[in-house]
This record gives C-alpha cells, structure tokens and sequence, in this order.
C-alpha cells in the first residue's frame, strides 16, 4: 500500500509539473506566498486590438479570459491599414464596446490618449465634444484649463473608459519638437506652469473616477526628433527643469508613461528611458514614485529598429516597468501578440533571468491602482 501511494504521489508531480509547471510559482523560504504566474503576466500588459465590438470570434476575448490580460488601449486610427474606426465610431458604439469588455473581465482598464486638440481619439468626426490642447487652454488661463479637464473626464466617463494617457507634462523646451511643441501637446515653457495646469487635470479626472497618467518621463519636450520613427537623443538639449512636474506631482499622480528617449544626464549608458534601470530608479528612488510606470508603446520605432522584441520586453521588465505598452498598432498586426508575449515572460522566469517576485510585484501595484477606482462602474 506505501509503494502504492508513493508512485501515485511521484505520478501526480509529474502530471502537475507537465500540465501547469509555470502557473503558480512558489519563492523561496518555507512561509513564501504562492504567486499565480499566469494573473500576474496578465496585469502586465496593456493591449491594443482591432474591433468595434468584443464576442468570442475576436482574440481580446481570448486574451482576456486565457491569458488573463489586465489592461487593454483603443485607438480610432488602424496604423497598417490606413484606416481610420479600429475601435472607435461613434459614442453610443464606444459605450457598447467598454460595456462589453467589462462584462469580460469586471477590473479592466481600459486606456486611451485624449490629450485634447491634435491627440484626441474621440475626436468631433465620431460625435464627440471638441476639446482643446493643452497649449491653447492653457494659453487662456487656468479656467480653460479645468473646463477642458472636466469635459475630458466625463467624455471618458460616459464612454467607459477608465484610464487617460493625459495630461502631457513635457515641458515646452524647444517649441519646434515635432511631436510636442510643434503639436501644441504642452502647456507651457514653463514648468511651473505645465506643473499647475497637470495638477488640475489630475483633480479633475480623480473626480471622475479616471486613472490619469502624466507622460513622457523624464521629458520629451526639447527633443528634435520623433520615437515613433527612430530613437532620439536628447542628452544635449535635456533641461533639468522638465523634472519638475513630476517632481511637484510625484504623490498625486497614479500613473506615469516613461519615453523612449535616450538621455545620458540620467542614464550614462544610453538605453531608452523605458528601458532604462537607471531612469527607472531616478523616477523610483530620488523623486519617491510609488505608483505603476508604463512604457511608451513598444511597436514604436525607438524600439523595433534597434531591439528584437523579445529584448524589449526582457529590458523593460528588468528596467522596472510595470505595464507593457502593447498597441498592436505598428507595422503589423499579430493576433497572437499576448500569448507571444506570455512565453516570453514565462521563459525569462523559467530560466531565471526574471524572478517571478519581480513579475509580482508590478501585478500588485496594478492591482492597487485598480482597487482605487471604480472600474467599469
């Protein structure tokens, strides 16, 4: 009978390491907490997909429910087909669609960029109420700049949607940046100014219930060049006062998006600040950010021109990211990007290059982000 039970304990191991081996990992030490590997990829990442309408023919169903993503961005243009309507329409379409995402997974985020002016995705074309940019609000004074905010958030309200890659703290360094200044993205030159202007969209999207995110860390506004083509350098024309926002901003703002800029004042060793660990422990350690860093989309140029995709995410994950930027938005659309993605996590915790500790915890500050809003409500 003990031979018996001995071989049906050594065939159940097996059985469970085959079937689920990389499911819930066990740390070291006998009282360690079991993390479930799976949930915890899956608060990860931030999705892009193509649809107007979510059922169980679309690959976000799937993603949401097998892979158990966590966070999900939609967009109005499709960047590979030139079209525009990947997810947005109309607004009764829009509410639909969060509805429907909801229903799927209750705690999703779901995100967008409504910046206001050149970088709204809900956009007058589609029926929704015209918002303007951060300069020329700010241009009219502080007033302006609430009403934009305050039409901003209950826009993202009724829509469903739950998260704003807004307000833009770049400072307006060089006005001639091509995808800053030149686009009207800051608020100001000043950066006690782009400070208060950020500090009222942050009120006013916590009052309804928005998770804001201030971007792009740590400051994009004197580069000359554009991430998404290429990479950019902008350790010669860096100011140290683009700190400030975050500096001023650091214990209210939620969320921040760092860049895919190259910056040696911070980083002697010339990563991408989204992949930098240097840059990361700047935001972390010197200025005190305790909540969730994102990355900038990485299907930008910055990226796929210099690192493989597997490098990426690797770097990003070891850099102190906390949310993966997935756009599926880039030269191709993979509907097999997430589960792509989930086998590359689990090997870099497999073969010990990631700690599965090191995945928990970002899915733990995710987490609390989410218990801190109402989401889907």
């Amino acid at each position: 009978m003990k031979k018996i039970l001995i071989v049906f304990l050594v065939l159940a191991g097996i059985v469970t390491a085959c079937g689920n081996a990389s499911t819930t990992v066990l740390p070291e030490g006998d009282k360690a907490p079991a993390y479930n590997l799976d949930e915890d990829i899956g608060e990860m990442l931030l999705v892009g997909f193509r649809g107007i309408a979510v059922d169980s023919t679309n690959h976000i169903w799937r993603d949401l429910t097998h892979f158990r993503v966590g966070s999900v961005i939609l967009f109005d243009y499709d960047a590979q087909s030139g079209k525009r309507g990947r997810n947005i329409t109309r607004p009764q379409q829009v509410q639909s669609l969060c509805r429907q995402l909801h229903r799927v997974r209750p705690d999703l985020l779901i995100g967008i960029d409504q910046e206001g002016g050149m970088v709204s995705r809900l956009h007058p074309r589609y029926g929704f109420p015209l918002v303007e940019s951060h300069k020329k609000s700010a241009y009219e004074g502080y007033d302006s700049v609430r009403n934009a905010a305050r039409m901003t958030a209950q826009m993202l309200r009724e829509a469903g949607i739950n998260l704003n890659f807004a307000p833009v703290a770049d400072v307006d360094v060089n006005p001639d940046c091509p995808v800053i200044g030149r686009m009207g993205r800051s608020f100001s030159p000043s950066a006690d100014h782009v400070t208060d202007c950020c500090r009222i969209w942050l009120e006013e999207q916590r009052k309804q219930g928005i998770v804001s995110c201030m971007k792009h860390f740590p400051g994009h506004g004197s580069a000359t060049g554009d991430t998404h083509k290429g990479l950019v350098d902008v350790s010669d024309t860096w100011k140290e006062l683009e700190i400030v926002p975050y500096r001023g901003l650091v214990k209210e703002v939620p969320m921040v998006m760092t860049a895919h800029v190259i910056n040696r004042q911070l980083d002697a060793s010339s990563l991408p600040a989204s992949l930098s660990p240097a840059i990361t422990s700047y935001l972390r350690d010197s200025l005190g950010f305790k909540g969730v860093i994102v990355t900038d989309d990485l299907a930008m140029g910055a990226i796929v021109n210099q690192y493989s995709f597997e490098t990426a995410i690797r770097m990003a994950i070891e850099a102190g990211a906390d949310l993966l930027c997935l756009s599926n938005n880039g030269g191709k659309y993979d509907t097999e990007l997430v589960p792509k993605t989930v086998r590359i996590i689990k090997k870099l915790v497999n073969d010990g290059t990631v700690s599965a500790e090191r995945i928990h915890e970002s899915a733990e500050r995710v987490r609390a982000l989410k218990k801190s809003i109402s989401c889907g409500k």
